[in-house]
């Protein structure tokens, strides 16, 4: 089990991985906003993370009652 297991199947909707990654987009705009450059450059790496493994890089395993 990963700490990060972004490949879970729970992110397999659509909606579910824009929303995570709209939170972290968000929220990046509001430590911007805020003038909190850390958490802002913390949150903006968040999202960067969350782009490349929800729409890039995203490989859901298969059902594991599919197999059976």
């Amino acid at each position: 089990m990963k700490f990060f297991d972004l490949q879970h199947p729970w992110f397999r909707p659509v909606w579910r991985r824009l929303l995570v990654t709209a939170v972290a987009v968000v929220w990046t705009g509001v430590e911007l906003a805020g003038g909190a450059f850390f958490w802002a450059t913390l949150f903006g790496a968040l999202s960067v993370y969350c782009i490349h493994q929800f729409f890039i890089a995203f490989d859901p395993p298969e059902d594991e009652a599919a197999g059976e």
